[in-house]
């Protein structure tokens, strides 16, 4: 899978921009505030439909324009694609493909395959369950289309949910209405901690020979899926907690409130006993390999599950990594079309690795450089 051409009009800093791709390695290098990672995000936004950094569709289009435009041509398995998307500001946004206009967003899903890693994926491990979660989804919203379909009914009946015990504080009488949300709850609510249960099973295979060689040897990884509740008794823990919830005026049980844990413990002394989280008790050093090992193991669940190579979006990462753990990131690249963002050329150069294009971007301007 490789993207082959990317136009922008009106996008973030971009009046226009026509960037043609190289199918392994592309380098967009210039100073900070340039327009770097706005490149990165628009090619996340047509496999995602959402933005990493940005929860409004307005924030997207450049600021003396009411509109902006994403067009990305993808070669997959020897098929083109064309992936269209329309940014209004007074509209939701539109999205075609193949000039084809879809209803939903969720059916862009599966079509393209990105993984991107950037400084703030340290979030991941550092802050709370909800970042785990959202790494969590996205990934399984671009496998699963039965999942974005549990996932998205799931949140429209907890939202619901939610109204409603704040609407039971005024008038007791509504009590007797949980009873429906309360069943649907439970049954998206169970499909989806299976799901996850997968997933994280599966992430856990991959990540530990991973994670092992980035340690040299000396580090054990287990990533432990840590329920809220166990699928099979989340109707009754539901229920038994309803005046709870009647009384904090939200829901307090269901997997939007599940969480991911890192654990870590040296090869030589693994034991149950021995195991630190590293979210709360590992180094700075620690956490950068966990989230780099999460990434690396990403990249592969993505291949097997897909029967092809994502596009891997690095967002000025290597500053943030020390040369260890550059070459091992930079030697993983060999198969997969990667586009990385940075302020210089120097980490590339000291580590003889492979450019297949550079580009310079300066003010919303790209130009492709001879090598």
């Amino acid at each position: 899978m490789i993207v082959t051409k990317l136009e922008l009009s009106n996008f973030r800093n971009y009046n226009s921009l026509n960037l043609k791709l190289d199918s392994k390695t592309n380098i967009l290098y210039g100073n900070n505030a340039q327009g770097k990672t706005n490149i990165l995000e628009s090619i996340y936004l047509c496999s995602t439909t959402k933005s990493h950094r940005s929860s409004k569709d307005i924030e997207l289009i450049k600021f003396d324009s009411d509109e902006g435009h994403i067009k990305l041509f993808i070669n997959k398995k020897e098929k083109e694609y064309r992936i269209d998307i329309h940014l209004r500001r007074n509209k939701s946004k539109g999205i075609a493909i193949n000039s084809i206009p879809i209803k939903k967003a969720s059916e862009l899903f599966g079509i393209f395959n990105v993984i991107f890693f950037s400084p703030e994926d340290l979030n991941i491990i550092k802050n709370g369950p909800a970042e785990r979660r959202r790494f969590i989804d996205m990934e399984l919203c671009q496998l699963d289309k039965i999942y974005v379909y549990n996932l998205i009914h799931y949140n429209k009946v907890l939202s619901q949910r939610n109204q409603l015990l704040k609407d039971i504080h005024f008038r007791p009488d509504l009590e007797d209405t949980l009873d429906v949300w309360d069943m649907q709850l439970a049954e998206y609510g169970k499909k989806i901690i299976k799901r996850r249960e997968e997933f994280i099973k599966n992430i856990n295979k991959i990540i530990k020979p991973i994670h092992e060689k980035l340690t040299d040897g000396k580090e054990n990884i287990d990533v432990v899926y840590s329920k809220n509740c166990e699928e099979d008794i989340l109707y009754e823990k539901i229920l038994s907690n309803r005046q709870k919830d009647i009384k904090i005026k939200t829901t307090s049980v269901g997997p939007h409130r599940d969480d991911m844990i890192f654990y870590d413990c040296p090869l030589e002394k693994y034991s149950m006993s021995n195991k630190i989280n590293i979210r709360t008790y590992g180094s700075q050093g620690q956490k950068r390999t966990v989230a780099l090992s999460l990434k690396l193991a990403e990249i592969e669940l993505v291949k097997s599950l897909i029967n092809d190579t994502p596009v891997l979006l690095l967002d000025d990462v290597l500053s943030e990594l020390d040369s260890e753990r550059q070459n091992h990131l930079l030697k993983s690249l060999n198969d997969i079309q990667t586009v990385i963002t940075c302020t210089g050329l120097d980490e590339f150069i000291e580590n003889r690795f492979k450019i297949n294009k550079i580009f310079q971007v300066t003010d919303g301007n790209v130009v492709e450089k001879t090598m």
